[in-house]
């Protein structure tokens, strides 16, 4: 096994020093094209693994173009055809629950607007492969020979100094949803955990189970801590207990800890950066923690994030290579695909999957860097390991989201003053609005309010699926006059929201706006930030998120009324809108 790993080390070497970039910018495969006769292998790869895989993919193919096979480190036989891998994707990754639905649709619904057809899938972990053999009704992959390529267990990132208060507080070590739920339901949250400038409410992220990994691994955990606390005692959970009233309301008591979700993983490793004030913890990959603490986020994290391993247990993230079997895939992929996957597990490329924070899964390699206590790790955690249910269990869970989790009030707030006009604001607001319209679920509550010289609510607060119809209506007749009564519209609709808390919703305004108040009589940015403010140590503060439009935008306004409400500033770019929009969206 040695003499293969040196082997293949040193024919890496030598096939990237062939490479080198003269320029001095490293290693490139600039000009290296796959050999005539070569196997193609497709993989599309979750966003977590794009930290690694171009990399391997280019190395790998480097040395299997050179005639040598790369998980032997032998020459080619005469007659054996290279093997040459392909990323789709260009190095981003794909969110697993969105290609899982992509392989699925590419047998049963060919004309779907979301196909995939890879020779590989590598979601975060093989949840999404049990899932795809479940929806298809058939065996897409072999369960029994699915191979894990890199580790990592889900964690809770919470601010070091949250989690000594805890501990503190309790008396012993070892936290999990219970001490959690016991910060929210204390009479006055952090404040009775010694925090200094302390706050009632718990901020607490995840992802979306139907797209992210590390989102449907959590409300599997969360469903397990539920089921116990009402005396469940089995090592794996059933129908019985996801359907039982009872586990659902407990879920929907840890659900009440959230300040927002997000879709994916990515934005959230840059929000919860920023400090506790933005997020006290977030289900994270631990990988990502490492990330964080690492310094390789845009926002330098005041102070360490740690992991918290939950008490009632967690997952392994396994990154496993699930081979394809469908009409669009060859024998002779799939065996290339297993050459690829030897290579992969080999001891040179777990050095480098483990450099990049993921724990590495062939033994022989030894636990190093960065695995450390200065990054927020324990390599001895995590102790409770969680059973992975059985794949209709899982979609069962997954179908409960909408009736576990935490439902939002959102009312988008427009500018349709006569500046709106120039550059076509107006016309990128309105159809900002209608995208976000069409993205929001159906328990969700939407309202729209306008301003110019005045403000005037068109129409009211009410579940999505009610107002849709009148909602998009409204939009499409919105015309822009008059002046921008910002400060004013801004003050009353929070101070609307203030006064009707709802303690099981999240609350939110969503500004479309240039950000430049001119007609305002009474009230100003001050009177804004105080009314923002006025709802800090509710359960559910009032959060404002502005998108601003134009060249001229104010965006120092806009900025300053963001940094009261704890989010940022989004570019109302009709050219990325799409993006915007997710990141919008994310919040509920």
């Amino acid at each position: 096994m040695k003499r293969t790993a040196m082997l293949i080390l040193l024919v890496t070497m030598l096939a990237l020093l062939a490479a080198c970039d003269t320029s001095g910018g490293g290693s490139t495969t600039t000009g290296l094209t796959a050999p005539s006769n070569a196997v193609e292998v497709s993989i599309i790869y979750a966003p977590e693994s794009a930290q690694y895989m171009p990399r391997l993919i280019t190395e790998f193919n480097q040395i299997s173009a050179g005639g040598t096979n790369p998980a032997t480190g032998e020459r080619y036989a005469s007659g054996e055809r290279p093997v040459w891998v392909v990323d789709p994707t260009n190095g981003v990754g794909g969110s697993s629950g969105t290609v899982t639905d992509g392989i699925v649709n590419a047998i049963i619904s060919p004309n779907n607007a979301n196909v995939a057809r890879p020779v590989i899938f590598q979601p975060s972990v093989s949840h999404w492969l049990a899932l795809a053999n479940e929806r298809a009704g058939r065996e897409i992959f072999d369960m029994g020979n699915v191979q894990g390529t890199a580790n990592a267990p889900v964690v809770m990132a919470i601010w070091e100094s949250r989690l000594r208060a805890i501990q503190e507080k309790v008396g012993y070590q070892e936290i999990g949803w219970e001490e959690l739920l016991d910060v929210l339901n204390s009479p006055n949250g952090w404040c009775d955990y010694g925090i200094p400038d302390c706050r009632r409410t718990v901020y607490y992220g995840h992802t979306d189970p139907f797209i992210s990994s590390t989102g449907l691994s959590t409300l599997i955990a969360e469903f397990y801590a539920a089921a116990r606390a009402t005396g469940f005692t089995g090592r794996e959970l059933t129908l019985a207990e996801v359907r039982n009233a009872d586990v659902q309301q407990g879920v929907r008591e840890i659900e009440q800890l959230i300040r927002h979700y997000s879709r994916r993983t990515t934005e959230f490793k840059e929000y919860i950066a920023q400090g506790p004030e933005y997020l006290d913890f977030v289900a994270l990959e631990e990988n990502d923690l490492i990330y964080i603490n690492r310094g390789l986020t845009q926002y330098k994290p005041p102070e360490k994030l740690v992991a918290l391993y939950p008490k009632e247990g967690t997952f392994w993230h396994e990154h496993p290579f699930g081979i394809v079997n469908a009409d669009w895939v060859t024998p002779e992929q799939q065996a290339a695909a297993r050459i690829f996957t030897e290579y992969v597990i080999a001891e040179p490329a777990q050095q480098i999957i483990m450099a990049e924070g993921f724990r590495p899964v062939n033994t022989n390699v030894q636990l190093g860097f960065p695995f450390t206590a200065e990054n927020g790790i324990d390599p001895n955690q995590p102790r409770t390991i969680l059973n992975v249910p059985n794949a209709d269990v899982i979609v069962a869970i997954q179908d409960s989201w909408s009736v576990v989790k935490k439902q939002a009030d959102i009312i988008i707030l427009m500018d349709v003053s006569g500046s709106m006009l120039d550059e076509d604001k107006i016309g990128q607001a309105r159809q900002a609005a209608e995208v976000f319209l069409n993205i929001m679920e159906s328990n969700n509550r939407i309202g729209l309010t306008v301003f110019n010289s005045g403000v005037d609510e068109r129409v009211a607060l009410d579940n999505v699926e009610s107002n849709r119809s009148e909602m998009r209506l409204t939009i499409q007749n919105l015309r822009a006059d008059g002046g921008t009564a910002l400060f004013d519209a801004l003050q009353r609709v929070v101070t609307e929201l203030n006064a009707e808390e709802a303690e099981d919703r999240i609350r939110a305004v969503v500004v479309l706006s240039d950000g430049e108040d001119t007609e305002s009589d009474r009230a100003t940015l001050n009177d804004v930030i105080a009314a923002i403010e006025a709802s800090r140590d509710s359960l559910n503060p009032v959060i404002v998120i502005p998108v601003a439009y134009g060249s001229n935008a104010d965006t120092r306004t806009l900025g300053s009324i963001a940094r009261a409400s704890n989010t940022t500033v989004q570019s109302g770019d009709p050219s990325n809108i799409g993006r915007v929009l997710e990141i919008i969206g994310s919040y509920f």
